[in-house]
């Protein structure tokens, strides 16, 4: 029964962009004007007032509020939330916001003026105060609540109650649920203030790590990766706060002094903020029959799951049963995606718990992330994190958390031995899904066209060996040369004769499987321009490196703000040919000097 029906059903593919849709996209050149074109049928919203009559918020409407919460939002001090999906809370405004930056890609996808960034409303509201929104829009916000998993095993003693029912949405508080263009979008404040989940923090976000997930988020949208978005970022210019961090020139691995820092709040945007950690605390409080509507919260949330991220594929008139199978088996695709996606542009999450990864399948919280430079399979930038989420481990993290996802829908199908089954096997066969997408990613780098073993063998031996940088090496590549001279733009050091000769060899026997194509419609030098043109659709020219945001939010917090829009300007292009300023800038390798530097090589936060 649940084989046929997961065989007739359509999969969506919307946010989720395979490697043959992401080349069409960037070979296209009247995508950009297409896409212009039908954005320009909708009508602009430049006040607060025109934003408003868009707000739709069906979680607060239709799941279920903790009961022992505060109408009026006031609920800011560290406490255990027992039951319901969500906590109302006002966040809490930063003092003096100041502008810094906005996504003028996002603000243009939603049809808003780029002008309403720095209008007195708009700021006002998503630096925290909601306090004068106009109707229909809400005087306050929610933040949710959702279980820990780590690599597979549930914790629950980081809980200062020891029970896990004070984890949750700590500082990130949701502000509105807006249908626009025909999506609906929920934007959340990162920085907003504490919640009941804050485990005695303030719940604030410093400039640093707000500037950091503001710019990530631009640049894996630019590169064709499903992630939240960014929509705006504020500093104030009169709070500021104490964290650990390091200082001036420290290789220490974990910092060194506290450090006195702007708070900002930025807004991040994505069709929902469901986690898998969410679905997993109600399906334990469902497994200990903690209250008596557990299972059916359970049941609310994972519908809701459905409604707001797999609407386009799973059909509505199915049972709860059919539905819960057809999730697990959409979402296993998605994931696995994603972090082939991830390996493919050099990511590494750092911190990929349960309660890290989207249910939607796509990137969420950029804490400790770290973008791959010198090639090391077990690259970590997060001093906390263990070789189990290193780069090239994150499939097998990744695998975990689809596990503990299963098992949280579990409990909806016991009463179905056969849906129940189905789900097992589901589970089981993530592992020949996820190595499928990741054949398919290598391959689609290597402008092959189908994944090469020994060849792929090879290659990561002789890139840990020299080492290379993994951004200019695949960049490189891409040209396809007849020599290894621009390969050697991306090694970290100088190589001997016999190194030479072993990437000489290797380069031979790559060029040989891509000219042997049974292609007689085209002229070699035809098909190998037609491969590079390819490539540089997957492999990008820039890559977001850790000693180029350094600099910029240090300068930020001195009122500078020029580097952070530069930086924005060049990563939402990171597969574009730029000026010779530009590569001179940001296409090379890391400097020496920042090598082992605290923040930089390495960070154990980034709060």
């Amino acid at each position: 029964m649940f084989d046929s029906l997961i065989t007739r059903t359509r999969f969506a593919s919307t946010g989720h962009i395979f490697f043959e849709e992401l080349q069409n996209m960037l070979l296209d050149p009247t995508y950009p004007t297409k896409n212009s074109q039908a954005e320009q049928t909708f009508s602009t919203v430049s006040t607060l007032d025109e934003l408003a009559k868009t707000a739709s918020y069906s979680l607060m409407d239709t799941l279920t509020c903790d009961p022992e919460a505060t109408a009026d939002g006031v609920d800011h001090a560290p406490r255990q939330v027992f039951r319901g999906h969500y906590v109302p809370v006002q966040p809490t405004p930063i003092g003096d916001p100041e502008y810094v930056a906005h996504s003028k890609g996002l603000f243009d996808e939603l049809g808003l003026a780029d002008s309403m960034a720095e209008s007195a409303g708009f700021v006002r509201m998503f630096s925290g105060d909601l306090s004068q929104v106009p109707a229909p829009l809400r005087k306050v916000g929610w933040a949710t609540g959702y279980a820990l998993s780590i690599f597979g095993t549930e914790y629950s003693q980081q809980c200062p109650f020891k029970t896990g029912n004070g984890y949750g949405d700590g500082r990130a508080i949701s502000v509105l649920e807006a249908i626009i263009n025909g999506r609906r979008w929920e934007m959340q404040l990162k920085g907003g203030g504490r919640t009941p989940y804050c485990r005695g923090a303030d719940g604030r976000a410093v400039l640093r790590s707000s500037a950091r997930e503001f710019l990530a988020q631009e640049y894996m949208h630019a590169l064709g990766v499903p992630t939240s978005r960014s929509l705006s970022l504020y500093v104030s210019k009169t709070e500021r706060v104490r964290r650990p961090w390091y200082s001036e020139g420290s290789t220490s691995q974990d910092p060194d002094l506290l450090v006195e820092e702007p708070v900002a709040i930025s807004t991040r945007v994505a069709s929902s903020f469901l986690r898998v950690g969410q679905i997993e605390l109600f399906a334990r409080r469902a497994r200990k029959r903690e209250h008596p509507s557990a299972l059916e919260e359970l049941e609310q949330i994972v519908l809701h799951l459905i409604d707001r991220e797999y609407a386009e594929a799973i059909d509505g008139q199915l049972s709860t049963t059919e539905k819960v199978v057809l999730l697990a088996h959409e979402f296993r695709t998605r994931l696995a995606l994603l972090v082939a996606n991830w390996i493919r542009v050099g990511y590494c999450q750092g911190n990929f718990n349960s309660d890290n990864c989207a249910a939607g399948g796509f990137t969420l919280d950029f804490g400790p992330f770290g973008f791959c430079e010198a090639f090391d399979p077990f690259f970590q930038p997060w001093t906390g994190g263990g070789q189990h989420f290193a780069f090239l481990n994150q499939p097998a993290a990744a695998e975990r958390n689809f596990a503990m996802f299963c098992a949280a829908l579990q409990p909806l199908l016991a009463s179905n031995r056969e849906a129940s089954q189905q789900l097992d096997t589901i589970r089981n066969g993530f592992v020949a899904v996820m190595q499928k997408e990741l054949e398919n990613m290598w391959a689609a780098k290597l402008g092959l066209e189908r994944f090469a073993p020994s060849l792929f063998s090879e290659l990561v031996n002789l890139m840990v060996q020299t080492p290379v940088d993994y951004t200019i090496f695949f960049r490189e590549l891409s040209s396809v040369p007849d020599d290894i001279k621009p390969l050697k733009k991306s090694f970290y050091r100088h190589t001997d004769e016999e190194t030479d000769q072993r990437w000489f060899e290797w380069l031979v026997k790559w060029k040989s499987l891509i000219t042997n194509r049974n292609d007689a419609n085209n002229e070699q030098s035809r098909l190998i321009a037609g491969v590079s043109k390819q490539m540089k659709c997957v492999n990008p020219k820039y890559s977001l490196r850790e000693w180029l945001l350094a600099p910029a939010y240090k300068r930020a917090a001195r009122g500078d703000y020029d580097s952070i829009r530069e930086l924005q300007a060049v990563m939402t292009q990171p597969y574009a040919e730029q000026s010779k300023a530009v590569e001179d800038n940001y296409y090379r390798l890391k400097p020496p000097e920042y090598c082992d530097l605290g923040g930089v090589s390495h960070m154990s936060c980034s709060s």
